[in-house]
């Protein structure tokens, strides 16, 4: 009866050990004003990014190291409206611990929802669905300083061609033209869904949609937008840039105050 009972011992060995080094996956879904970070990811030395400020609560309130990943990578003064990051931990989370870590992050940071997933769901990977939206002001406002473009010159721009330029990238699945040229991308496709912009009498707005962003993308093809609205390069060009996958004669990259992410998508989360 001995030596009968030695495989059930082992097996709940095995079961235990099993259960022991099981990681629970959770989601936070987020935002946060970019203003004081470098950026959403970590940066070497001791300039503050979104990144190593999440970690560090999440850590000491977990008295445990945890790493996290998010959904993409903003640019130093870039917001996130909404954000996703996914950690791993081999216990389940404290009671009232979104209030806790709410509590515990500095108020340019908040937590929306903290949602348990499958292990093998990825907050980068299965992302299928992006947005951002860039905001100009056309009156000087000293309450937008760090949440807005200010451009002195819409008097002088075509919203017209704008919008023209705008529609045009639907036409592509290529855009070397609006890559940074310190990139570390694998290919320039992108699939656009949607490229518009809405005017108002004092606020721009450009929103844009796609599966996947350049670096640096969305700055550069606004600015695109108001150089062929003030006649500073034209269409044509903007075309044959495109087509050809070549830079443009005359590019501009808009300051990150305005830019936004948000509207982030995965199947498994409602």
């Amino acid at each position: 009866m001995i030596l009968g009972f030695y495989p059930y011992v082992h097996s709940f060995i095995i079961k235990s050990a099993l259960f022991y080094f099981i990681k629970m996956r959770y989601f936070l879904e987020l935002a946060y004003r970019g203003t004081n970070y470098q950026g959403w990811q970590k940066q070497p030395g001791d300039r503050p990014t979104v990144q190593d400020t999440i970690e560090l609560s999440l850590s000491t309130l977990l008295n445990t190291p945890t790493s996290v990943i998010g959904c993409g990578r903003t640019d130093t003064g870039v917001h996130a409206k909404q954000f996703f990051l996914h950690f791993d931990l081999d216990k389940e989370l404290p009671k009232n611990f979104q209030y806790r870590l709410n509590k515990h992050l500095p108020k340019d940071i908040s937590i929306f929802r903290i949602i348990p997933v499958e292990p093998e769901h990825h907050a980068r990977f299965d992302a299928s669905h992006r947005a951002y939206e860039y905001r100009i002001i056309t009156r000087k406002d000293p309450f937008e300083i760090d949440t807005a473009h200010y451009y002195a010159f819409s008097r002088f721009t075509d919203q017209d061609k704008m919008q023209e330029a705008a529609k045009l990238l639907l036409d592509y699945e290529e855009f070397f033209p609006f890559c940074k040229s310190n990139n570390d991308a694998n290919t320039m496709r992108c699939e656009i869904y949607h490229a518009e912009w809405t005017f108002d009498e004092h606020q721009w707005v450009f929103n844009i949609a796609a599966n996947r962003f350049l670096r640096g993308m969305i700055r550069l093809i606004v600015g695109m937008c108001l150089n062929v609205g003030q006649d500073k390069i034209s269409l044509q060009e903007v075309k044959q840039a495109l087509e050809e996958q070549s830079l443009l004669k005359k590019s501009l990259s808009v300051d990150a105050s305005g830019l936004y992410l948000k509207d982030i998508r995965y199947p498994f989360i409602p």
